[in-house]
């Protein structure tokens, strides 16, 4: 069974959060463990008109964003990596600083210093240089920095086909098989 860390910062893109973790419940072979921020906790009851808790029901463990002590936050806790989705820039300007501000910015730092997978979903429109330059930092770290782009190709018929398909491209660049991706053909 695969262990993941899911974080969830206060940017928007909720809905794309909760087809995420969805998804990752129906795997069998996936087990969740989710740090949500308090900034998150606001920005879901503004976009989803809900608490938390709808996003605890996904997760196997559910870790308070204050409590550093928690396993994520140590090296020796083992996990097969993090996706924080969606990632604000303020979390992102902290791990890439390596100011772990709370548990979700820690197990960040620690999945990198540890080799482990680390995919983030930055939220923000347009960037300016200081956004760019700390998702330079982390790729250059090893994080696979993947902002929410939609891709028209798969012709989608509305929001929910869209947010499927970005959340089969997570699933894959994690290494977990899927059926959310229309794959390209040549034949368009």
């Amino acid at each position: 069974m695969k262990r993941l860390i899911v974080g969830v910062s206060g940017a928007s893109a909720m809905p794309l959060t909760a087809c995420l973790l969805q998804n990752l419940h129906y795997l069998a072979d996936v087990e969740v463990h989710l740090i949500v921020s308090p900034g998150a906790e606001r920005v879901l009851q503004h976009e989803c008109h809900c608490k938390a808790d709808s996003f605890r029901a996904y997760a196997h463990t559910v870790y308070d964003a204050a409590d550093m002590a928690a396993g994520p936050s140590s090296g020796s806790w083992h996990h097969d990596g993090m996706i924080i989705c969606p990632c604000s820039m303020s979390s992102l300007a902290s791990i890439a600083s390596g100011a772990g501000m709370n548990l979700l910015h820690r197990a960040a730092d620690v999945t990198l210093k540890e080799g482990r997978k680390l995919i983030i979903v930055p939220r923000e429109t347009p960037l300016n240089v200081i956004h760019i330059e700390n998702m330079h930092r982390l790729a250059m770290a090893g994080a696979v920095l993947m902002p929410f782009m939609p891709a028209f190709y798969v012709l989608p018929q509305n929001i929910e086909d869209i947010l499927v398909h970005f959340c089969g491209r997570i699933l894959d660049q994690m290494g977990l098989e899927n059926g959310l991706v229309k794959r390209w053909h040549n034949n368009l």
